[in-house]
C-alpha cells in the first residue's frame, strides 16, 4: 500500500510473463465488475458525488471513467490481435470525465456496461498464448510500442487502483 492518495496500491509495475501472473491478471479483469459493484454498494447520491481525494474525481466519475477506459482497452486488444502493430487512438480522459453523461447517467449504467464488457474481454483473451501477448500496439502520444502483456497488467492494475480509491474513501469517511 502507498501513502500517496493518488496511488493507494502503488504505481503499475510491469512483470515478466508467467502462467501464474497471466491467471492473476486475467482474474483481476474477470472479477473487477463484482469488486467495483461491492465498492459502491449502498452509496447514496451525496457519497457518489464526493471526490475520493482533494482535487480528485468524484466516485461517480471514477465509475464512468473505468467504463470509458476499459472500452478503449478492449478495442486496443482487438486491434492488437488482428492488425500488425496498429497505432491506437489516445483519448482525453480528463475531458471525457467532464462530459454530460458523467453527470446525468446513473452509475449503474456504467456498472452494467463494465460487467458486459469484461465478460467479452475475458473471453477474448483468456486462452491467448505468450506469443499472442507479445503482439504490440503503438501509442502515438507516448511514442512507444506496448505489448498486449504490458496492457493486460496495466488494466488489471487500473481496475484495482480505482476500486482502492473508493474503498479508501469509504474507510476515511466511515461509510
Amino acid at each position: 500500500m502507498s501513502n500517496d492518495p493518488r496511488y493507494p496500491i502503488g504505481k503499475y509495475e510491469p512483470k515478466p510473463f508467467s502462467q501464474q501472473q497471466k491467471e492473476e491478471w486475467l482474474n483481476d479483469l474477470k472479477f473487477l465488475p463484482e469488486e467495483l459493484e461491492m465498492a459502491v454498494n449502498n452509496l447514496d447520491e451525496f457519497q457518489l458525488n464526493t471526490a475520493y481525494r482533494d482535487g480528485g474525481w468524484q466516485v461517480k466519475q471514477l465509475i464512468h471513467h473505468i467504463a470509458d477506459s476499459h472500452m478503449n482497452a478492449y478495442i486496443r486488444f482487438k486491434l492488437g490481435l488482428t492488425e500488425d502493430a496498429p497505432t491506437i487512438k489516445p483519448y482525453q480522459e480528463k475531458e471525457w470525465a467532464n462530459l454530460a453523461d458523467n453527470e446525468t447517467v446513473p452509475v449503474n449504467v456504467s456498472l452494467t456496461l463494465i460487467h458486459a464488457l469484461h465478460q467479452r474481454w475475458y473471453a477474448t483473451i483468456k486462452n491467448l498464448s505468450q506469443e499472442d501477448f507479445e503482439r504490440i500496439v503503438v501509442h502515438p502520444e507516448q511514442s512507444r510500442k506496448m505489448t498486449l502483456w504490458f496492457l493486460l497488467g496495466l488494466y488489471a492494475w487500473h481496475g484495482k487502483h480505482h476500486v482502492a480509491h473508493i474503498l479508501e474513501l469509504r474507510r476515511n469517511k466511515n461509510w
